[in-house]
């Protein structure tokens, strides 16, 4: 008994012993040689179907077809017939590349020269001829390995998932079994879910899969009951409860209480026998014998006593009767049966006996059988360590048997040496065996070992220092030499110096001459003094005639202030009015002509006024001022210019006036100036004697001229005013009536169709997700469909064209801004559509227009689409005419197109790209062989080059046909031009009115269709523009099964980026607990994206991918703030486009676990806190809660793009498509949509891969590209001294093969667009195509055909790590591809490439250059009538001056240094700045007007990120009366005091969203408003008084000083703006020439990283005083200029000494004087130091030595040694520095243009945001990267 159950533990081992024997008898010598049958076979499933070069293969294997060369022989390129070369392996291979096909034996590669995973090969003798599988921990029978390898000469096993030790020997954690059992496999503990929830897997027995530790109060093998005392449901619920019983037993499922066991009577002769479980089944019959008689009770208690009653029980007595009877018969033979059960009691209690011998004597054999199994045991043992020993005994013997050949090859010794030599080693080890231990000699041998080790060490390390002794002595002979050449420089400047000696006293003779002869000067100049104050005299006597034309225009000024202060009374509730037209008043049009009536009468009452008043005629030009006023009416849509300009001119005759009065006062200034001059001449140096008479005068003559031409200039200004006509005020006024009338009904029926779209498109998503599971859904999905499509089809047009005709109409922003909304809810609506997985039946006469929702520019080189179809061949259309129409991609004069279509049988693929049609037929498959179930068709076009491949499923398993045909254009063309405008996308069928190409002029297809992709987006046929003969309801769509091709058969969802899961009250799944867990499974390629949010006010949790890693971080109300959990250390990269296995572990509400792919990445521990959620969103999340208050703690607002599967709560799942809450994903995992074939590089960046094969002898290759920048890098290749690369230089394209260099005629290729380049070689011609405009040259090197390198040789993308003459390119690289030896022509994954160095796989942030802004036309410019071409001659003028103005600012935009890489100024939106990066971010505005305490308008353009900060801030000195615009919490505030009462106006929503808004604020007499995007206004009154509330200049804007607005706002607002502002306006007068700014620069485009921005504007950075450069310090810094000279670091002390850094035509130079004299030293690179690259420079300097590093290039200087020097702790400038502080000496005064980074002083980080000042343009935290 015990050897046959010990048999299954035993029988593996010997089996081992047996093939072990075995294999070492083997004349191969492989360890393991196992002939398993049927190894070497070709699986079934590998038929192919091969006709003409197509190729089906079943299981995704292709199986090519070779043709024209015997078998075991291939085609050449040349044509000739080559031996294939697979290792015996294989018969065939492929032609052109020799690839080895159906490698036998178990082995794969391209010759068959590795094993399959799973098996392993002797890799000893090279490739392997026979490969066997592993031996994990048996082999073919129990092997359980990926695969496995050799190492050491042992075999070690990759082990399956549920495997693990060295050889697959057991069972992983959280899996049970016995792998050395053949048959038995590990299984996944199964504990019900009640073991130990802190470990990731659940515990059990490693065999026997019992599972340990069951907690819950729960017992059993699988913890599947509750334990004794407890009551419940232990699988489901969870529930068990402790029994109330007092101590006794209860039921196991309902708790009730049992009763006590009865008590043995101990007095009977009977033994006490235990059986418990006979007494609880006994106690649970009578538990429910007593329920049963209960209940029979209870009925007997309910019967009636009536009639019925009696006659019943008379039958029940009767029936009682006979059973009493056959009872009493049943009895007599119960008394029988007794009797023959005792008998058989008597021979059972025999048998019993019997058996208990027979125990006995099965005892007796089961321990001798147990002393024979563990005497088996050790015999085993000890043969396998006898095994091991022999082997290791054999080991030695080869080794040294290898030893012994090896020193007799290197001796050279013969035969009989070598026979001698062993012959004294045995005798010699005759003697030691015979010989005693060696202990003393062994003790002594090993001392001297060690004295000979160390000797050894101290002679190597006298060895290397005398080598580096002798290696100095020739630095010292040099040096030696330098210093004699020296000395020879100094003798010689000492002669120098005498000379100078002499020169000196030559000089010192001519000076004394010389001040005799000023002597004699200055006696002549007391003369002139007199001359002078006569003149002064006759001065302040002229002088008396302005001084009384100041009097009376003081006069003039003080009537138009007068004046202007009524016009400004009336304006005031013009502006109100023009403010709410952004309400969409119906009243609007009345109120606007009643209030120009009353404007009219007004203006005539105070013409009458002022006539009554005029008596100098100067009253009169003022009201010819105030008839600017009436023009204010007329300028209603034109947003109050012309009444700005009127007050604008207004101010400029008071600031003539007052100009003149200060001209005067400034001759006057003058003239005194001059007599104090005079007076100095005898202390100034003799120039000043050049001053005379004539100079006076004509600087008084100048006064008068000014003053005579400021008159002029009033008189103009005057007369301008007076020119301004009024007569369209009436009409303008009547356009704008009807223009927002028409916007206004215009915005209400997009809101109407709107709405009801969108709610049709939700409900019929929501009904579709599940529909081939239910039919009721299904049907009521196909009906809903119906619909949808009738609405979609009337409104999408419609909607459309009044968008269009509203958005030219649009009179105000905030129209467009309705528009962009309607805009977003349409491109939200066709998302949703465009992610509908549903097919569109067709009839034949059908169509679909497809709205393709790509930019054609992407189809332009590469284009792929893939749909699924299904004919209906039962329809008797198609025996009439199969030839039938698919689908058409193209323009509409059928030029440049794509299609599909069925023709003789084939599924033919068209495309036309400008010349001839290119078809190919797939007469592989006809398409009367195909099933009746879906199939999917994938189409692509690379260049031209076109391919196409069929996928027929099986719906029983997972195998799957393919079948692929390839062409390509035999012309030029290679690009697909779509016209955008022209383009059309047909899907079964085409509108009558439409003429398809001939090739594809068929009738329309009969079946369903369901588009898949369209390149890399998801495309659907429910994401129309119009369908035609399209009923759902009467032609349903066809069922598909989503799974159909899946390999894994697993649920997996498509996120776009646009989309996201919401998964509400996730509790309802599972409970918050000590232990919270979230699992999930993700796929993508992209660096960026959210993956799970949950938000709870100002609580959150977020896990997202940051550049690729997972990035945590959440916060529960934690009292020191969010807390962070990212994988810094790098473990696991997410973005490889594989599944990762993401779990998120909340362990007793403080401890949070980051796992991936079950791996233990980082913790972190955090107060006690629960989770506080209900919702959780997946993959994204809507726009208004990523750019809420947690916007900040995000690490980007990015939705995810890629697949997710698996998604659990507490090991729940979730189907993401049947939550409500989820928007705009799909089911699926398109592979197309993981491919990353964009690459985007910043200039430092690159990508390279590798291949076997010889760019230079055939190669052909093709890529898009986009850029800004001029030169840089594209392709680079090179074999030893040949170059193949292509590359930007100033616009253009060129190819440089071997020196031969191929240019593009154009050089306009860096403007921002995408273009396509395809190169050429060929042993005859090197040609390059860009934009298939072809320029080619002969190639010259025709010797080099056919030759192919041995080794692998790499390519770069983007750039080079190696030094090449060409920059690295900054821009993007797309849809990349070149022929291959190894593989088909298709586009190159960049995800797939072996280095990425700072590359972007996925998006492209170049944008379009920006183009000059023009100003727009007048609104009716078009309808101009007669009367107004004088008006339309005067816009003109007016026009011209802004449009200038922008171009020259533009230009000054592009405008680039020569010898630098980057333009001087980066791309930035006009007019508008950058704020933040130090608390103090401003600028100031000290002129504030006269009427602001009356009066203030504020308009201003913002956008923003952030959640606190200062817009705008104005106050007094003691900040008691104070207005100011800030953020907080992302809302808007708007706060002024009245008094002492502080109004505060609040915006509802957030606006920190990064978009642009425009905000009005207004304080009036009695009412302040805040209007936002003219669609939010919010008004506050309050009781003021004007003329007490009164502030003082400065104005702030974007922030304020150090100490300001602290009294009146909360701290964290008064913090500096961060984002951009523009369009400042004041009183409707823009604010534009700050007077002081503190780190402000224009608001930058595009692409950006950290670093401090200097920009053209001037600017710099003042350290604080615990940075100071004394007489010791070491500079370090990078830096990346954008122009070739500027300061870069500046220091000086009052005592004269100073340091300066600076470049200059890019040479850096480092200047000093330490209080002797001026030295420098500069430093020149070969390379331009102004290339777009970063560089590093470092200043060291000790006392009187300065050394200079710029990169590798070192220069120093040694200085006079100042003995009295001493250290200074003064400020030091970095960037530039003012003026004043600049010495004469200096060669370059401007400041630095660019960026620098890790600026360091004495090793010590310097932030500069922490900057004693930073003034100017100075960005602090940021830099832009282009």
């Amino acid at each position: 008994m015990a050897l046959i159950s010990a048999w299954p533990l035993v029988s593996p081992v010997l089996f081992f012993l047996r093939c072990f024997s075995s294999s070492t008898a083997s004349s191969e010598g492989s360890v393991f040689q196992f002939d398993i049958e049927g190894s070497s076979a070709v699986s079934t499933q590998e038929a192919t179907v091969i006709r003409g070069q197509q190729q089906a293969v079943a299981t995704g294997s292709w199986v090519p077809f070779a043709e024209g060369c015997q078998e075991g022989f291939y085609r050449t390129s040349s044509g000739k017939c080559s031996p294939c070369n697979c290792n015996g392996n294989a018969n065939r291979c492929l032609d052109g590349s020799g690839i080895c096909v159906d490698c036998q034996r178990n082995t794969t590669g391209q010759h068959c020269e590795q094993c399959l995973d799973g098996f392993i090969g002797d890799v000893v003798r090279g490739v392997p001829t026979f490969c066997q599988p592993c031996p994990c921990p048996l082999p073919a029978l129990a092997n359980f390995a990926v695969f496995c390898y050799r190492k050491s000469g042992s075999v070690r096993c990759v082990c399956k998932e549920n495997y693990a030790g060295p050889n697959c020997e057991r069972c992983a954690p959280g899996y049970y079994g016995n792998p050395l059992l053949i048959g038995s496999t590990c299984k996944k503990c199964d504990c019900n879910g009640n073991s130990d929830p802190n470990l990731i897997f659940e515990d059990c027995d490693e065999v026997t899969g019992q599972c340990r530790n069951c907690l819950h109060h729960t017992s059993g093998f699988k913890c599947e009951r509750c334990a004794p005392g407890y009551y419940g449901d232990a699988r489901l619920a969870k529930n068990c409860t402790a029994c109330s019983c007092g101590g006794r037993m209860c039921d196991s499922q309902t708790g009730e209480c049992l009763a006590d066991s009865p008590e043995v009577s101990t007095d009977t002769d009977c033994p006490t026998i235990s059986c418990d479980k006979c007494i609880w089944d006994l106690t649970d019959d009578i538990r429910l014998s007593v329920l049963a008689i209960d209940e029979s009770k209870a009925t007997l208690l309910s019967i009636s006593t009536g009639v019925a009653a009696q006659r019943r029980l008379n039958d029940l007595n009767l029936t009682t009767t006979h059973l009493q009877e056959a009872m009493s018969k049943k009895k007599n033979h119960a008394v029988l049966w007794t009797i023959q059960v005792d008998d058989a009691a008597d021979e059972m209690n025999d048998l019993l006996r019997e058996a208990e011998t027979l125990d006995e004597q099965g005892n007796e054999a089961s321990s001798k059988g147990q002393l024979v199994q563990k005497e088996t045991t050790e015999n085993n043992n000890r043969a396998s360590q006898l095994v091991q020993q022999l082997n290791n005994i054999r080991d030695n013997i080869e080794e040294i048997s290898s030893k012994s050949k090896y020193y007799a090859i290197q001796q050279e010794l013969s035969p009989e040496e070598i026979a001698q030599k062993w012959s004294v080693a045995e005798e010699m080890l005759k003697e030691i065996k015979q010989r005693k231990p060696f202990t003393n000699q062994r003790q002594l041998a090993d001392e001297e070992e060690n004295a000979a080790e160390e000797l050894l060490q101290q002679i190597e390390a006298f060895h290397e220092k005398y080598n580096d002794t002798r290696s100095l002595v020739t630095d010292v002979l040099e040096q030696l030499s330098e210093q004699d050449v020296k000395l020879s420089d100094l003798e010689e400047a000492l002669d120098e110096a005498l000379d100078h000696v002499k020169q000196t006293e030559d000089i010192n003779r001519e000076n004394t001459a010389r001040l005799q002869r000023q002597e004699k000067q200055h006696e002549n100049i007391k003369e002139q003094i007199d001359e002078v104050n006569s003149i002064l005299l006759s001065a302040t006597t002229i002088l008396e005639g302005p001084q009384k034309v100041n009097s009376e225009l003081s006069k003039v000024i003080k009537n138009a202030s007068g004046f202007y202060a009524e016009i400004d009374g009336a304006k005031k509730e013009l502006q109100e009015k023009i403010a709410n037209l952004s309400l969409f008043d119906d009243d609007l049009v009345e109120k606007a002509m009643n209030h120009a009536h009353d404007l009219r009468r007004l203006a005539d009452e105070l013409d009458g006024n002022l006539y009554g008043v005029d008596s100098n005629g100067l009253v009169q030009r003022a009201i010819n001022a105030s008839n600017a006023y009436e023009n204010i009416a007329g300028y209603i849509e034109e947003a109050n210019k012309v009444a700005l300009l009127a007050l604008n001119t207004t101010n400029r005759v008071k600031d003539a006036a007052v100009g003149i009065d200060t001209q005067v006062v400034y001759h006057k200034g003058k003239s005194e100036e001059l007599l104090i001059r005079a007076m100095q001449l005898q202390r100034t140096a003799h120039d000043s004697s050049g001053y005379t008479i004539a100079d006076t005068s004509w600087q008084v003559n100048g006064t008068f001229a000014r003053m005579s031409a400021l008159r002029s200039q009033l008189m103009r200004a005057i007369a301008k005013m007076q020119s301004a006509e009024t007569a369209e005020a009436r009409e303008r006024l009547e356009q704008a009536q009807m223009k927002t009338a028409e916007a206004v009904g215009a915005t209400m029926t997009v809101t109407q169709a709107t709405t009801p779209m969108d709610e049709n498109v939700r409900l019929w998503s929501q009904n579709l997700q599940d529909f081939q599971h239910n039919s009721e859904a299904y049907d009521s999905a196909v009906h809903s469909a119906g619909d949808a499509v009738k609405k979609l089809t009337e409104v999408f047009p419609q909607l459309l064209d009044k968008l269009r005709r509203v958005e030219q109409k649009a009179p105000a922003n905030n129209i467009s801004s309705s528009i962009q909304r309607i805009r977003e809810l349409i491109a939200q609506t066709r998302s949703v559509a465009s992610k509908v997985q549903v097919s569109m039946m067709f009839e034949g006469q059908s169509a679909v227009e497809v709205n393709p929702k790509i930019n054609v520019e992407e189809l332009k080189s590469f284009t792929s689409m893939s749909l699924y179809i299904k004919l209906h061949k039962d329809n008797p259309q198609l025996a009439a005419s199969p030839d039938r129409f698919i689908l058409y991609l193209g323009n509409k004069n059928a030029k440049h197109y794509i299609g599909l279509a069925i023709k003789n049988d084939n599924l033919v693929y068209i495309y036309n790209l400008g010349g001839q049609d290119v078809e190919i037929p797939l007469d592989a498959k006809p398409v009367s062989t195909w099933p009746s179930y879906f199939s999917i068709i994938k189409i692509e076009r690379i260049g031209r080059h076109g391919k196409m491949f069929l996928t027929v499923p099986s719906l029983s398993s997972t195998a799957e046909e393919k079948f692929i045909k390839k062409g390509e254009v035999l012309g030029p063309g290679s690009l697909l031009n779509l016209e955008p405008a022209n383009s059309v996308f047909y899907v079964g069928g085409v509108p009558p009115d439409f003429k398809l190409p001939p090739s594809l002029n068929l009738p329309g297809f009969v079946g369903c269709l369901e588009l898949a992709t369209l390149n890399d987006d998801v495309i659907s046929l429910y994401n129309f523009k119009h369908v035609y003969n399209i009923d759902t309801t009467t032609s349903p769509p066809c069922a598909r099964d989503k799974l159909a091709f899946t390999q894994s058969r697993a649920v997996s969802y498509f996120f776009d980026g646009s989309g996201y899961a919401l998964a509400r009250n996730i509790e309802r799944r599972g409970k918050f607990s000590q232990v919270t867990r979230f699992d999930i499974e993700v796929r993508t390629p992209t660096d960026n994206g959210l993956i799970l949010l949950m938000i709870n006010g100002s609580m959150f949790f977020s896990l997202e991918m940051h550049n690729g890693f997972l990035y945590l971080r959440y916060d529960f109300g934690f009292s020191n703030g969010p807390v962070l959990l990212e994988d810094s250390m790098k473990k696991a990269q997410i973005n490889d486009a594989k599944f990762h296995e993401i779990s998120i572990i909340y362990h007793n509400s403080k401890k949070m676990i980051l796992v991936v792919d079950r791996r233990h990445i980082k913790s972190v521990d955090n107060e006690r806190t629960a989770m506080p959620f209900t919702d959780i969103y997946i993959g994204g999340a809507p726009a208004e809660i990523l750019h809420s208050s947690i916007s900040s703690h995000l690490a980007g607002s990015i939705g995810f793009k890629g697949c997710m599967k698996g998604f659990q709560f507490q090991k729940k799942d979730f189907n993401l498509l049947e939550e409500p809450g989820t928007l705009g994903i799909s089911y699926g995992c398109p592979e197309d949509s993981l491919m990353s074939r964009n690459a985007y590089f910043n200039g430092e960046s690159f990508i390279a891969s590798s291949q076997k094969a010889s760019l230079f002898t055939e190669f052909e290759g093709g890529f898009n590209f986009r850029t800004l920048q001029p030169s840089g890098l594209l392709f680079y290749y090179s074999e030893g001294s040949d170059v193949l690369s292509i590359s930007m230089e100033r616009g253009a394209v060129v190819l440089n093969a071997s020196g031969t260099k191929i240019q593009s005629p154009d050089r306009n290729y860096n403007d921002g667009k995408t273009h396509f380049i395809i190169t050429s070689v060929t042993p005859e011609r090197y040609e390059l195509t860009v934009d298939d405009k072809k320029q080619s040259k002969k190639n010259p090197a025709k010797d080099r055909a056919g030759k192919s390198p041995d080794s692998i040789k790499k390519f770069y993308f983007g750039g080079s790590p190696l030094r090449t003459q060409q920059a690295n390119f900054t821009g993007c690289i797309s849809n990349a591809y070149f022929t291959r030896l190894d593989q088909e022509v298709e586009v190159e994954d960049f995800q797939k490439y072996s280095e990425k160095v700072q590359a972007s796989l996925y998006g492209c942030p170049v944008e379009s250059p920006p183009v000059a802004l023009l100003h727009k036309k007048g609104k009716n410019s078009s309808k101009a009538k007669g009367n107004r071409n004088k008006k339309v001659g005067r816009d003109k003028d007016k026009i011209s001056q802004p449009s200038s103005s922008l171009k020259k600012l533009y230009q000054v935009n592009l405008q680039r240094d020569p010898q630098c890489h980057l333009p001087m100024n980066p791309k930035a939106t006009e007019h508008a700045y950058q704020f933040g990066g130090t608390a103090n971010s401003r600028q100031e505005f000290d002129h504030v007007p006269k009427d602001f305490s009356q009066r203030a308008h504020f308009s201003i353009s913002l956008k923003t990120h952030s959640s606190h900060g200062m817009i705008f801030y104005v106050s007094d000195q003691k900040e008691t009366n104070f207005m100011a615009l800030f953020v907080a919490h992302g809302r808007l505030i708007f706060m002024f005091n009245a008094g002492h009462q502080k109004i505060r106006i609040k915006s509802q929503e957030k606006y920190n969203d990064g978009l642009w808004h425009n905000v009005i604020f207004i304080r009036g007499k009695n009412i302040g408003r805040l209007i936002i995007d003219g669609l939010r206004v919010l008004e506050e009154p309050f009781d003021g008084n004007g003329n007490t509330w009164q502030v003082t200049e400065p104005l702030y804007i974007g922030g304020v000083a150090p100490g300001k607005a602290v009294k009146n706002i909360q701290i964290n607002s008064v913090y500096s703006f961060s984002g951009c502002l523009s369009n400042l306006q004041l009183n409707g007068r823009p604010l534009t020439s700050a007077s002081q700014t503190f780190s402000v620069t224009p608001c930058f485009e595009g692409p950006s990283e950290a670093g401090t921005y200097f920009s053209s504007e001037g600017g710099y950075v003042v350290l604080d005083e615990s940075f100071s450069l004394g007489l010791k310090f070491e500079v370090v810094f990078e830096l990346r200029p954008r122009s070739s000279s500027g300061i870069l670091l500046h220091g000086h002390s009052v005592n004269g000494e100073y340091l300066n850094m600076h470049m200059r035509n890019g040479q850096v130079t480092v200047k000093l004087n330490n209080g002797i004299r001026d030295f420098s030293t500069s430093v020149t690179l070969k390379q331009s130091l102004c290339d777009g690259r970063w560089h590093r420079i470092a200043v060291i300097r000790d006392a009187n030595v300065v050394q200079l590093d710029v990169d590798s290039e070192v220069n120093h200087v040694v200085g006079p040694l100042n003995p009295k020097a001493i250290d200074h702790r003064e400020p030091v400038f970095i960037g530039g520095v003012p003026e004043s502080l600049l010495t004469s000496s200096l060669t370059t005064r401007n400041s630095f243009i660019g960026c620098i980074r890790n600026f360091m002083i004495d090793e010590k980080p310097v932030s500069f945001s922490k900057a004693a000042l930073v003034s100017g343009a100075v960005s602090i935290n940021t830099c832009p990267a282009a």
